[in-house]
């Protein structure tokens, strides 16, 4: 069975903080960006780079707006691709 677009949207975003952010906790969808995974501005950035490279798109201030779970983030991500395709 073929990846998700969702699921590889997750494995992204725990790739990017494995590799570019150097962070070994796991990053699950139900983790809150910013209370649990202490997501600063800069990691904010950093993130949603990695993001529009791996993907493809452009993500816009109004694309975080509301998100703040993991799951959100795969969801906006997900939304954003599937637009634009």
């Amino acid at each position: 069975m073929a990846e998700s677009l969702e699921d590889a949207v997750l494995a992204e975003i725990r790739r990017i903080f494995a590799t570019e952010l150097e962070r070994e906790e796991p990053v699950e969808p139900a983790h809150e960006l910013l209370a649990q995974l202490h997501v600063d501005s800069l990691a904010a950035i950093v993130i949603a780079v990695g993001l529009e490279n791996r993907f493809r798109v452009k993500l816009s201030e109004e694309d975080t707006v509301g998100v703040v779970t993991v799951a959100d983030l795969v969801e906006r991500v997900a939304a954003r691709v599937k637009a634009s395709a």
